[in-house]
């Protein structure tokens, strides 16, 4: 089965899934959702960034989308996946005014995007494919456009056993954060910065204030490669 297949087939049940697996660090997708966004909302802020047109790269079922609008103050968010049935979700769920999706297949890269984001979405590209994907994730940027690219950090045992738990992430082909950086510079983008979150679970919640201190440190949950079409 095919990547598009294998999510066109889970998409009336992707939420659950991912809930389910996720289940073990005590939090739901929107604890992640929304810590991811605001995190990189931070890091625009400091390079006072503030983005009209924002592209959600894999947005699945399109529950970032809301977030992004919001927490970026953008004037729209497009959210753009491989499976069609994950796009008729998003539309379903969360289009709006400010806020639409598309299939890939149906949209087209045209440098007008001040923001990319990306999550968890390169662990489901073949490695042979990942540099195509790339080429069009640039070509939607604007120049000095920047791309957010968020990845599971196979360091990390936790996030290893997540995978496990989520049928669509058994398989997946992970990268850690030194392969992502060579593959986007390999892109032509430049590295602005490498943060890795998410190291304390719900459990050891009163440590989550030493987090923003210890990003460097790889062995957080996730890491965000943030980067700029230069």
């Amino acid at each position: 089965m095919t990547e598009t297949a294998a999510f066109d087939s889970c998409a009336s049940t992707y939420d659950a899934a991912l809930n389910r697996g996720i289940s073990v660090s005590g939090e739901s997708k929107d604890y992640f959702v929304q810590r991811r966004i605001g995190w990189l909302t931070s890091r625009l802020r400091e390079r006072r960034c503030e983005p009209t047109h924002v592209l959600d790269y894999g947005c699945g079922t399109g529950g970032s989308a809301r977030a992004l609008l919001d927490h970026l103050s953008a004037s729209s968010v497009l959210g753009v996946d491989v499976s069609r049935e994950s796009i008729n979700v998003a539309r379903r769920q969360h289009a709006g005014p400010n806020v639409t999706f598309s299939t890939i297949d149906e949209w087209q890269a045209r440098g007008e995007h001040d923001v990319v984001y990306c999550n968890g979405v390169f662990h489901h590209i073949e490695p042979g494919c990942r540099s195509e994907a790339l080429e069009s994730i640039r070509g939607a940027l604007s120049v000095g456009g920047y791309f957010a690219f968020w990845e599971n950090n196979p360091w990390n045992p936790g996030t290893r056993l997540v995978m496990r738990r989520i049928p669509f992430d058994r398989d997946a082909k992970t990268l850690s954060a030194v392969s992502a950086r060579k593959l986007l510079r390999g892109a032509g983008l430049e590295i602005i910065s490498t943060d890795f979150l998410f190291l304390f679970p719900r459990a050891l919640a009163a440590l989550r204030p030493l987090e923003s201190g210890l990003t460097r440190v790889p062995a957080g949950a996730q890491y965000m490669v943030l980067c700029r079409r230069a």
